[in-house]
C-alpha cells in the first residue's frame, strides 16, 4: 500500500506537462506548506470540479449559463471566433481587441489520438449557427496539422449554410526578425499579405 505522498506525487504527475520530478516538487512544497494552504487548495479543486460547467452557447466552462460574455450585449453577436479551448480564449480576451462571441471546440481533430468530429463541440456549433447564423465564423484553431485539419473540416460543414467563413492570419510575429522565421511561416505571411 502506498503512502499519501506517493499517492499525492502519482495523482499531481497526471496532470498535463507534469512530470514524476515536478509532481515530487509540488507534493513537497505543499507538505511544507502551513495546513490551510493545502486545505484552500483541495478546496479551490473541489469547487471548480462542482460549480463549473460548459455555457450552453459558446462552451466555455463558467458558473452561470449563459457564461458573462454570451450574456453580455455589448459583444458583437453577428461574429463568431471558434478556438480549439478556453485557453485561447483567454488569450484573445486578453488582448481585448476581439468583441464578439467565441465557440469553443474543446480540442481539435486528431485521429493518431482518437479524437473525431464526435469528441468536439461541433454538433453545438453547427445547432448554434443554423438557429441563428453570425454575418462571419473566424476560424481561429492552431495552424499545427491538427489545427489545420479542424479547420478545413469545418469550412466543409459551414460553407453549405451560406455563413461567410474567414481564417485567422498568420505569419511573421511582431518584433521578429526574417532571418530566423521558417520558411513556412514566411510563405504564409506572403501569401496572406493584405493591401495597405
Amino acid at each position: 500500500m502506498s503512502s499519501p505522498l506517493d499517492r499525492l506525487i502519482q495523482e499531481l504527475s497526471r496532470l498535463p506537462g507534469v512530470g514524476e520530478k515536478t509532481a515530487t516538487r509540488l507534493a513537497f512544497f505543499i507538505l511544507r506548506s502551513p495546513k490551510d494552504y493545502a486545505e484552500r487548495l483541495s478546496q479551490s479543486i473541489v469547487e471548480v470540479v462542482s460549480r463549473i460547467h460548459c455555457c450552453s452557447l459558446c462552451q466555455n466552462f463558467t458558473e452561470s449559463d449563459p457564461c458573462a460574455i454570451c450574456a453580455n450585449p455589448a459583444r458583437n453577436g453577428s461574429l463568431l471566433l471558434v478556438v480549439e479551448g478556453p485557453q485561447e480564449m483567454r488569450s484573445i480576451e486578453q488582448g481585448g481587441s476581439y468583441r464578439g462571441l467565441y465557440h469553443i471546440l474543446h480540442g481539435a481533430l486528431s485521429p493518431l489520438d482518437r479524437i473525431g468530429p464526435d469528441e468536439l463541440k461541433i454538433k453545438e456549433l453547427l445547432n448554434r449557427v443554423s438557429a441563428s447564423p453570425p454575418r462571419e465564423i473566424i476560424l481561429a484553431t492552431n495552424t499545427n496539422v491538427e489545427g489545420e485539419a479542424t479547420a478545413l473540416y469545418l469550412i466543409k460543414l459551414l460553407k453549405p449554410l451560406g455563413v461567410k467563413v474567414s481564417r485567422i492570419a498568420s505569419g511573421i510575429p511582431v518584433g521578429g526578425d526574417l532571418e530566423y522565421v521558417d520558411s513556412a511561416t514566411l510563405q504564409r505571411a506572403i501569401e496572406g499579405r493584405r493591401e495597405v
